[in-house]
């Protein structure tokens, strides 16, 4: 089964080849990742503190095909020997997913190959299982943590999710962007208050956990946000937001949100009986997180996964695989409808 991906949902183009004949879970994704390749629109979107949907759309347009031949050279494949195309049909910005969709379709029927639109978040679920070497068995729990989503999921199988507790507000990614902004650090914020972190002490300013102790597995970080705001305002009102003083304000922030993720990740792990959980998504490749995650696992006796770095953010590669393992379990998924059916919101136990 050799898939090519397109992803169009945000700000990158990523466009991939995967071969995954043949394959079972738990275990080497056969030939696995053939080649890919992937445009970031951030240096258009920074001026604006955030990405502007119809620049999106028109970068998008510009580079989809130059990227799928830069694929299919570095992949030594042929347009003919794809058995199939999966794309992005949600969620995400209207505009820009109806790039991928278009093209998406537009090559399935000139080559009259099948087509197979693919959930993102499912994309960033499963792309854990393409790293070298990834011996991860169904069932396992997933937290899915990024910009605009974070969820913890029941996975039995692939197709098979239910939401175990899920964001109420802002989404952890978010919250790191709005935080990065009071700062007056870059976009995208989350590496620059990653980065800042490490230069703050801990407990120098302390943020509420929200959540934490509530009894389920539903997050909130609205409040964590505001927290920061009004800290920082204080600190302003008193004198000069010095250096020093936002590396303490980053590194309150980051221990607190990761506290959180973890706590809840544990709690659902526990409540679900499951000894292994996978983590995905763009805050997924976060230093503390991960360092924090590796501990608490390691304390409990469960196992924990991440995808590539490289694969944590926005790819092609995550929706090839997806598309593949789709394929592979339905072989009827496959269609050959030729219209634009793009879903900007879809719940991911909706997928069905």
């Amino acid at each position: 089964m050799r898939v090519l991906g397109i992803e169009t949902s945000c700000d990158e183009t990523g466009v991939a080849i995967v071969d995954t004949s043949p394959w079972e879970a738990g275990e080497p994704a056969g030939k696995g990742l053939l080649g890919q390749a992937l445009y970031s629109q951030i240096a258009m979107h920074v001026d604006y503190g955030g990405v502007v949907p119809e620049l999106a759309s028109r970068d998008h347009i510009k580079r989809v095909i130059p990227l799928i031949n830069q694929t299919l050279k570095e992949s030594k494949s042929t347009l003919e020997e794809i058995d199939a195309i999966a794309y992005t049909q949600g969620p995400g910005l209207a505009g820009a997913l109806l790039v991928g969709a278009s093209v998406a379709k537009g090559l399935a029927l000139a080559l009259n190959k099948p087509v197979l639109g693919i959930h993102h978040l499912e994309g960033h679920l499963l792309s854990p299982l393409l790293a070298n070497n990834a011996n991860i068995q169904f069932p396992f729990v997933a937290l899915l943590v990024s910009g605009g989503h974070t969820q913890l999921m029941e996975v039995t199988g692939v197709g098979e999710y239910a939401i175990l507790g899920e964001t109420l507000d802002d989404a952890a990614g978010e919250a790191f962007d709005k935080t990065a902004k009071l700062l007056g650090l870059s976009y995208p914020g989350g590496p620059a208050v990653s980065a800042l972190a490490k230069q703050g002490t801990s407990g120098t300013y302390q943020f509420p956990r929200p959540m934490k102790h509530s009894g389920d597995l539903d997050f909130s970080f609205a409040g964590l946000k505001t927290s920061v705001l009004t800290q920082v305002k204080k600190i302003s009102q008193a004198g000069t937001l010095s250096d020093q003083d936002k590396a303490h304000v980053a590194r309150g922030f980051v221990d607190a949100i990761v506290e959180v993720l973890v706590s809840k990740s544990i709690s659902a792990l526990k409540q679900s009986g499951m000894k292994t959980l996978v983590v995905a998504g763009g805050v997924g490749a976060n230093e503390q997180l991960r360092e924090a995650l590796e501990i608490a696992c390691q304390k409990e006796g469960v196992a924990v996964h991440y995808p590539p770095l490289h694969l944590c953010t926005d790819n092609g590669a995550m929706i090839a695989f997806a598309g593949a393992m789709r394929l592979k379990k339905n072989p009827q998924l496959a269609s050959k409808d030729w219209g634009f059916d793009v879903r900007p919101r879809w719940p991911l136990d909706q997928l069905s």
